[in-house]
């Protein structure tokens, strides 16, 4: 794929990264990408950022070195309904939002409870993108999630943070397999998330590669090399939030 985004990744106002945003947008633009998104941590992981930080967004400007930005959050999943770290009212500073379950903000209960609990979030008119639903954080139901994704007009990412050896997370390769197959049986795009923590890894998908190759996975179902429809899909999440 000729990669032209990357919407997941954070700069040193997560509180645990490590480049600036300019040095996040200068290495997307180098490494030729049109769409950068950088969805930083909301308050339950320690150092991450404050209120006011989403709320003046509108200050930095949405073009850096020819790269467009979308900025953004990661936001908790909290509970097993789905309730969300980050007041509503911010939302609207939000080019892009993303919710995720996180050990560190999420106690785990039975995959039920866990699946009920990520179901809340793709229900919620607000979100883009769920991530690293395959990272093991919390035993899941695959298939109720896939669906309603496909329902909703939400996303399940594909996390290569969660893939790399040292971040030890044992059930991540077979849980995104699962994943993968679901959302070709079912016809439901993804989206391929770096999870950037530092300019360097920005849009690499490395460890993901052997897994699209295992699930033959159809190129026409991933959004990283296809900027307008990924656009146009927010877009319509934006006006039927409106309406």
């Amino acid at each position: 794929m000729d990669i032209l985004l990357d919407v997941h990744t954070h700069t040193v106002a997560s509180g645990h990264a490590f480049s600036t945003l300019q040095e996040m947008a200068r290495a997307a633009a180098d490494k030729g990408l049109q769409i950068l998104g950088i969805t930083e941590h909301t308050k339950g992981i320690p150092g991450a950022c404050s209120y006011i930080y989403f709320r003046n967004l509108p200050v930095v400007p949405r073009t850096m070195y020819g790269v467009e930005l979308l900025l953004g959050a990661e936001i908790n999943i909290v509970d097993y309904d789905g309730t969300l770290d980050l007041e509503e009212k911010y939302f609207r500073f939000l080019d892009i939002r993303i919710a995720g379950l996180h050990s560190l903000c999420y106690q785990p209960g039975s995959v039920e409870q866990n699946t009920s609990a990520v179901l809340g979030a793709i229900r919620n008119p607000h979100i883009d993108i769920i991530s690293h639903p395959g990272d093991g954080t919390a035993d899941l139901h695959f298939e109720p999630l896939v669906l309603a994704a496909k329902e909703c007009g939400v996303l399940l990412e594909i996390n290569n943070s969660s893939l790399n050896p040292s971040r030890h997370k044992e059930k991540a390769r077979e849980n995104n397999l699962e994943i993968l197959r679901l959302c070709k049986r079912y016809e439901q795009p993804v989206i391929l998330g770096s999870d950037a923590h530092i300019s360097f890894s920005i849009a690499d998908y490395g460890w993901l590669y052997p897994l699209l190759a295992e699930t033959d996975f159809p190129p026409s179902l991933i959004l990283n090399d296809k900027p307008d429809l990924f656009k146009a899909r927010l877009k319509r999440n934006r006006e039927e939030t409106v309406s």
